[in-house]
């Protein structure tokens, strides 16, 4: 079942008739994630597309030579049909995983979510709750599972990164130009584009409703940036993640609440509610306010609420986790919700007896929601400690995934299809046809991985020349950046969000040791980091300048790199080339992770502290290695950093420089085998939307249809 959500057509691209099925693909983001439809673009042009990257632009900026050239090109004409005709038997399939269950939905599951991370041209998310979410809606496309997703249009999006000379994060927003981007507006009664109202103190905010489509899912997307509204709360939704409490408030009040109103408005009925962390919780006040108008009575309409809902958890730390100021909060729920009363507002948001002053989100949905969980077995156990007060007892875990066609590289594509079939991505709920993986030849799957490591460092190398002529390097310094990062190397790459909690410069606490690691002539090692800081993350963004600073020094200088302005493109670069990933963030504050996920899949070692996912995944010695005590007690920074510089000196690096005489590390190419078989089905969102589906959708929507 595919939800229809009415829309007008997107951005005019001039198209011979030919080619003209261009139009659909580019405006539905299924070929993000398809290999063959995301080299369709390139072989129209290779260079623009490389720059591009957003195929709305690209081809509205085609010139018409290139289609005479492709119109007589016989190869590009039977790519492109084939294209075609994999996407409409994609959209159009009826053998699904969600068929083949045999379950009558009475609606699509409404997934809830602040950010979504779905390509990096569509700025929409910030780190890995976006990126989850994104790989969230692209796998229920591919099971089929009916869903539909609403969140907030940012036309500023999240900010971009450079770094200054210093290693100062500076931060500016672009402006996203909707126009070349395949976002429609919905339309209402009447034809015009959908609004909701919502009443903030003093004053209605109107927000309209666009659609981006997911494959078979549609994401409804709400922006206040309208000419009815003031100007003030026009840019309510302009950037995600802003700094001021008070907006932040007004953004989670249009999320929350507009959610459900524009549900109402395209009358959708879901079967269940997936509010994912607590940024839209104010949708189940939403919710139950709509049962006080009509004379239920207070508890009952909880109960009713409550029936529909899960809420998902994704942050030990308590600024992952959203808290206003109570009288902040009240302001606008006497406005919006004034049949429930100020202090059962209080109540509601309260995380415990002694929180006064505060309204805590992940406090008022966990009252609402029948079902919760966190998002690894130990982040589950960490959940229930923090939570169970509120929960009723302990709260349960479903493991995070990843989209695992989003986040292969092509080369490691070409062994999945070489060993598990063309068709390798409907296997993924398989977890015996992995199994071949073992069989690749050594060499095989070790050159696929060299062809990705050479693309990565090749991309590094010119962001990296970038960056110094830019902070106006001189010309034999840019001839040295030019000459960095040979691909031979031992490579361990480290890039998510620059939060402090992360320790991104725990590798940097004993530097002698460091060095003579990094640099030994016979057996040379290089780092690579990425990320950002939130602007308001003073500490963040001290380890960065930390890193950057190191990565000058002569002694460092060509083993240590930090690559600006972290997005989906860069992660997907690192994940796919680097050799090892590191994690070693503080325990137990690492609720998942899902880089060293994506390293794994693409055969990359884990090296990381016993902590998220990597509890559930490791096989020390098989498919990674683990250093730091196991268990929920925080490490100390010195003693893991020696665990980790004795990993390297005796077991890595060792492991990594053992070849064969044909230049193959066969020992290390046993463990990475180990790491994609151990991965690909485990910590895949495949995985995860079956286990959601049988923990949660499917029981929820048996508790009869929301009215």
């Amino acid at each position: 079942m595919i939800v229809d959500i009415p829309h007008t057509p997107g951005a005019q691209i001039a198209l011979p008739e030919e080619f003209d099925r261009l139009y659909d693909i580019a405006n539905n983001l299924w070929w993000a994630w398809d290999d063959e439809a995301s080299e369709l673009w390139a072989r129209i042009d290779a260079q623009r597309w490389h720059d591009v990257q957003n195929p709305i632009s690209f081809l509205q900026g085609v010139e018409p030579t290139t289609w005479e050239s492709l119109s007589a090109d016989a190869r590009f004409i039977e790519s492109y049909s084939k294209v075609v005709r994999r996407f409409d038997s994609y959209m159009a399939a009826d053998d699904t995983w969600f068929e083949d269950q045999n379950f009558e939905m009475p609606g699509p599951i409404a997934y809830l979510c602040t950010e979504y991370g779905l390509q990096t041209r569509l700025p929409f998310y910030s780190g890995g709750l976006g990126v989850l979410a994104g790989d969230h809606l692209k796998t229920a496309s591919d099971l089929g599972i009916p869903m539909l997703a609403v969140g907030l249009l940012y036309r500023r999006g999240y900010f971009r990164q450079a770094v200054d000379p210093g290693g100062g994060q500076q931060h500016y927003y672009p402006a996203l130009d909707i126009s070349r981007r395949p976002i429609h507006p919905i339309v209402g009664r009447g034809g015009s584009q959908l609004q909701v109202e919502l009443d903030f103190p003093g004053r209605s905010v109107m927000a309209t409703a666009w659609k981006l489509q997911v494959g078979r899912v549609p994401l409804i997307m709400l922006d206040t940036d309208v000419a009815e509204n003031d100007p003030a709360d026009r840019t309510i939704t302009h950037h995600l993640y802003v700094r001021g409490r008070d907006m932040r408030l007004a953004q989670e009040l249009v999320l929350g609440v507009g959610a459900v109103k524009v549900l109402r408005k395209l009358e959708i009925t879901p079967a269940a509610w997936h509010v994912n962390e607590g940024h839209a919780a104010f949708s189940v006040l939403e919710r139950t306010a709509r049962r006080l108008r009509e004379g239920t009575g207070f508890d009952e309409a909880q109960r009713q609420v409550r029936a529909k809902t899960l809420f998902t958890l994704h942050t030990p730390v308590p600024a992952g986790n959203e808290r206003f100021d109570l009288g902040a909060v009240q302001r606008y729920t006497d406005y919006l919700f004034p049949e429930i009363d100020a202090a059962t507002i209080a109540k509601l948001g309260r995380a415990n007896e002694h929180d006064e002053g505060a309204f805590d989100m992940g406090a008022l949905a966990i009252r609402f929601a029948s079902y919760v969980n966190g998002v690894s077995a130990r982040h589950g156990e960490v959940a229930t400690q923090q939570w169970s007060h509120l929960i009723g007892g302990p709260a349960d875990s479903v493991t995070n995934g990843v989209h695992v066609p989003t986040w292969i590289g092509h080369s490691i594509n070409r062994v999945f299809t070489e060993a598990v079939g063309t068709d390798w991505p409907s296997h993924l709920t398989a977890q015996k046809k992995w199994e071949a993986i073992r069989d690749v030849p050594d060499d095989e799957l070790w050159h696929a991985h060299l062809a990705q490591k050479n693309a990565m460092t090749r991309q590094v190398r010119r962001r990296q020349m970038a960056e110094f002529s830019r902070h106006g390097a001189s010309p034999d310094v840019l001839r040295e950046v030019r000459d960095m990062l040979p691909a031979d190397r031992l490579t361990i790459g480290f890039a998510r969000r620059f939060a402090t909690y992360k320790r991104a410069t725990l590798l940097l606490q004993d530097l002698p040791r460091l060095q003579a690691i990094m640099t030994n002539p016979e057996r040379p090692v290089q780092f690579i980091f990425a990320g950002k800081a939130h602007p308001a993350d003073t500490g963040g963004q001290e380890l960065i300048r930390r890193v950057v600073e190191l990565s000058q020094r002569p002694e460092f200088r060509g083993h240590l790199f930090f690559v600006e302005d972290y997005d989906m493109a860069v992660g997907r670069l690192l994940t796919g080339g680097c050799d090892v990933w590191l994690n070693n963030p503080v325990p137990p504050k690492e609720a998942s992770g899902t880089s060293g996920m994506k390293s794994s899949m693409n055969g990359g070692l884990n090296l990381s502290v016993p902590d998220g996912w990597w509890a559930e995944g490791a096989h020390p010695g098989q498919n990674g290695w683990t250093f730091g005590p196991d268990g929920l007690e925080p490490h100390g920074d010195d003693s893991d950093a020696g665990g980790l510089y004795s990993l390297l000196e005796n077991d890595v690096v060792p492991l990594f420089y053992d070849r064969d005489g044909d230049g193959v590390p066969k020992g290390w190419v046993q463990m990475m085998k180990e790491a994609i078989v151990t991965s690909v089905f485990d910590f895949s969102t495949h995985r995860m939307l079956m286990d959601y589906a049988a923990k949660a959708y499917f029981p929820l929507t048996t508790a009869g249809l929301e009215q």
